[in-house]
């Protein structure tokens, strides 16, 4: 009988440090798929709340966390993380926020790599709107959803693979 990601996150509560990276990440993606709904209202990448960003990273940290000076962390075993926002915002548009991210997962869950793909697409028609987007060019958007989005999403498939596989080598 196959055990599932439910069991394996239990053993590594008890202790029992079992489960590869494949079961790290699926139970992750398990984990924000019940908590994290696709809906508009709880959308963005940085949401505060209960079924926000702010919860999982909460997880993610405490879980560690010893309140100890000597001995801060007890991770006995870091899991690479890759952090992927999505923003309207530069590329380059939150560069103190995800430098402390990254700090505080790679001391606490694992090496921390950030990948961002700014000035997306929020809409598929800016037309169909109330108010004229002046802060930026509609058309703009789609021209580079179209053209960069997609490469992005390559290059972002391609780290997260590397990344993987280096975790099943841990």
């Amino acid at each position: 009988m196959t055990r599932g990601p439910a069991a394996e996150l239990a053993d590594r509560a008890k202790g029992k440090h079992t489960m590869s990276a494949a079961s790290r990440l699926r139970v992750c993606r398990i984990w924000m798929a019940e908590r994290l709904p696709l809906r508009p209202e709880r959308a963005g990448p940085l949401r505060n709340g209960p079924h926000g960003f702010s919860a999982l990273y909460e997880r993610l940290i405490f879980q560690n966390l010893t309140y100890n000076a000597e001995t801060p962390c007890c991770n006995p075993r870091p899991i690479p993380v890759l952090l992927i926002m999505t923003s309207n915002a530069p590329d380059n548009g939150y560069p103190g926020l995800l430098q402390n991210y990254r700090q505080t997962l790679s001391r606490f869950v694992g090496p921390t790599e950030i990948f961002t793909a700014g000035d997306t697409l929020q809409l598929k028609d800016y037309s169909k709107t109330d108010w004229p987007w002046s802060f930026f060019d509609p058309e703009h958007k789609r021209r580079r959803h179209e053209t960069v989005f997609p490469q992005k999403c390559a290059e972002v498939f391609g780290l997260g693979s590397r990344m993987a596989g280096q975790g099943e080598k841990q």
